[in-house]
């Protein structure tokens, strides 16, 4: 599939009536901070609070009558299960979702919520994907993974791409990197809409996945990823990997004082309810804010789907 200008401009317009075009917030204080011009890209006031709902309306949209009518299966513990329930509940498409077991009952609740038929299953990765493929075997249902599709990687490029449509002039975008999703998306837009603008990865020190990857020129994997920053423990897939390894600048790593130390700021200041994973991109900046000094930066905040029993604080 084309992923140019006239291509992403299209998925833009395809997704629009069905979800929110979020607000770009600023902070003062933030600015003093980082000693840049810093606009966030507030995807926590999207439909279901992530970004995620662009690229599940995107790829349920990019489905034939026919296929939409046997609905869509994935399987996601977490936002992508909700996006592709709530995209598919406004498009009046099935929606099967396997979840882990071990899910906490906050996020199975949203899913039932938005319409998802939940099939519950051990956590490993293996019984994640025989239970989809028997779902799929059973109904007829098209898998939609969460990251790794071009359709979904195109609608989460959307963010980015409204950012600099509001935002002309940035030097640089960051975003959270996890499952390689949204930080392909963004990496497609800057490249497409930016004017000598680049895109910047943040990444967990404890999940640092895809820095691994951009130095060695193929997909690694993470034995153990103990970071506060939950949505950021998946690994990249062969549809976004080329797209990342050939647009993607530079990926930053932050350790969990950092992440933490940014989400308050976040939350304090800016007074905005927003997911550790989100404050990875800002902890990046930070970090390297001697470099970045007087720029102009685009930070897309991925979400805002916080358990509140659980805060990190």
């Amino acid at each position: 599939m084309k992923t140019g200008k006239e291509q992403l401009s299209k998925v833009s317009e395809r997704i629009l009536p069905h979800i929110h075009r979020t607000p770009v917030l600023t902070s003062s204080l933030i600015n003093e901070v980082v000693g840049a011009e810093v606009f966030f890209k507030c995807e926590n006031f999207q439909k279901m609070g992530a970004f995620k709902m662009r690229g599940a309306t995107n790829a349920i949209l990019n489905l034939s009558e026919e296929k939409q009518a046997k609905g869509v299966v994935t399987h996601s513990s977490g936002n992508f299960a909700q996006a592709l329930s709530l995209a598919a509940k406004s498009l009046n498409v099935p929606a099967y979702i396997v979840m882990p077991d071990s899910a906490p009952e906050v996020k199975k609740a949203a899913v039932r919520t938005y319409g998802g038929q939940i099939t519950e299953c051990p956590s490993t990765l293996k019984d994640r994907e025989e239970a989809a493929n028997r779902i799929q075997k059973e109904t007829g249902a098209t898998f939609i993974h969460p990251s790794n599709d071009i359709n979904v990687i195109l609608g989460q490029g959307t963010a980015a791409m409204e950012l600099l449509e509001d935002y002309p002039d940035l030097d640089h975008i960051f975003c959270p990197v996890g499952g390689g999703g949204l930080i392909a998306g963004t990496a497609l837009a800057v490249k497409h809409f930016g004017k000598n603008c680049n895109c910047i990865g943040g990444e967990p020190l404890e999940a640092d996945d895809a820095w691994r990857s951009l130095q060695s020129g193929r997909i690694e994997t993470n034995k153990y990823a103990n970071t506060v920053a939950d949505g950021l423990k998946t690994q990249l897939g062969d549809q976004n990997f080329p797209i990342i390894l050939e647009n993607v600048e530079e990926i930053i790593r932050v350790a969990e004082d950092e992440i933490k130390s940014a989400l308050r700021l976040i939350w304090e200041r800016m007074k905005i309810i927003v997911e550790p994973s989100s404050a990875v991109a800002l902890a990046a900046v930070i970090k390297e804010k001697e470099r970045f000094k007087n720029k102009k930066i685009g930070i897309i905040i991925s979400g805002g789907n916080v358990d509140l029993t659980n805060l990190p604080f």
